[in-house]
């Protein structure tokens, strides 16, 4: 990231006005221009991150996602609009990006990061950008970036709290803290909620991945003072803020290769129970045959005043102190947006009862909408 690059007429006037500024100037922006960057996760902190790295001239620009947009994304998720509905964000956040700026060369990498091909992906930029929001992706792009050597700007949220911080930024010749000297271990599965079932408050993302975003460009420019070995904590709701020092831990074993991180989080282990299933056409069979059965909506409140197919509501996060509302003499279906809280909500119900009665509503509403009753509101 040395500067050395020129620049053309349209690219000098386009970065006027981070030239003229004093402590950045012509060589701050050549080092960008120089620099690339990979942004993991093209979602609430992902969209933000993207669109100010582009804008301010990051040579080069790897994004990696491989979902689709789905309307609850849009109340934080910038980069989409409602037309964008089921198309893939990566594609989209590519061609965003890219009408942004067109001086930039943009990587679309339209996958699911894993240990085979993390360190391969990750080798060919400077930095890296983690947008991601679950345990095992955040700790395979902390060990790999470990591993390479590569700066890591971290992100996190949740409802109206935001981190940020900058580990594994290497300087006199002693790295900083990584992700690991913060949290060393995993929290169990299922006791941090995600967006999903805990909800953040959609302005939130935009303050925390420009934040990441201004991390990002002061590492590459060389530039001001990152955060490493602070992490630095936003309250949105009361408006205050808090920085924490991080110190490296000289316990911590090496990280030398990458492991399998979903049983370094508990969810493999969690997952190897088998969990009865029921399709939304087998269900309606059941009910036209009048076959004994108790349907749970694990969704939230508000979630139910959207849409409902049936059900005594009990939110996943309440699960297990209501867990005694659940009938025990017949069989009983666990229903949420898609499957995938139903399914945890049974996993989590399988430490404290027995589940063989139990059964995950395959595709949740949504499926429940496109093959039953598609006259229903889809969210």
């Amino acid at each position: 990231m040395q500067p050395g690059t020129s620049f053309s007429a349209e690219e000098l006037s386009r970065y006027s006005r981070h030239i003229s500024i004093p402590d950045f100037g012509i060589d701050a922006q050549k080092r960008l221009k120089a620099a690339s960057i990979l942004v993991i996760g093209a979602g609430g902190l992902g969209s933000p991150a993207l669109l100010y790295l582009a804008a301010a001239g990051f040579g080069k620009i790897g994004l990696v996602d491989f979902d689709i947009v789905d309307p609850s994304n849009l109340q934080r998720q910038i980069l989409y609009r409602t037309k964008d509905v089921a198309s893939s964000k990566a594609m989209l956040a590519e061609r965003s990006i890219k009408e942004l700026n067109p001086f930039i060369e943009v990587v679309r990498h339209e996958l699911r990061l894993t240990s085979e091909n993390a360190l391969s992906i990750l080798e060919e930029y400077d930095v890296v950008l983690d947008g991601t929001d679950n345990f095992p992706t955040r700790y395979l792009v902390n060990d790999a970036c470990v591993i390479l050597g590569r700066p890591l700007i971290y992100g996190s949220i949740y409802q109206f709290e935001g981190q940020v911080s900058v580990f594994n930024l290497n300087r006199d010749s002693e790295r900083s803290p990584n992700y690991r000297d913060l949290f060393p271990t995993p929290p169990p599965p299922g006791l941090v909620p995600n967006c999903a079932e805990g909800g953040v408050l959609g302005v939130l993302p935009g303050i925390i991945g420009s934040m990441q975003a201004n991390e990002a460009i002061k590492v590459a420019a060389n530039i001001g003072e990152p955060l490493d070995g602070r992490l630095f904590i936003f309250d949105a709701l009361h408006f205050s803020t808090t920085t924490l020092n991080i110190t490296i831990n000289r316990d911590l074993p090496p990280i030398t290769h990458l492991i399998d991180y979903e049983e370094f989080c508990g969810i493999k282990k969690q997952m190897t129970q088998q969990i009865n299933s029921i399709s939304v056409q087998d269900l309606e069979k059941w009910k036209s045959s009048k076959v004994p059965f108790a349907l749970i909506d694990v969704r939230e409140p508000y979630e139910a005043e959207i849409v409902q197919i049936g059900g005594t509501l009990i939110p996943l996060a309440t699960l297990p102190d209501r867990h005694e509302e659940i009938p025990d003499d017949v069989k009983v279906v666990f229903h949420c947006r898609s499957g995938a809280r139903s399914e945890k909500a049974i996993r989590q119900l399988s430490d404290i009862m027995p589940i063989h009665r139990f059964y995950n509503l395959e595709g949740g509403v949504l499926a429940y909408i496109d093959e039953i009753d598609p006259a229903l509101t889809r969210y």
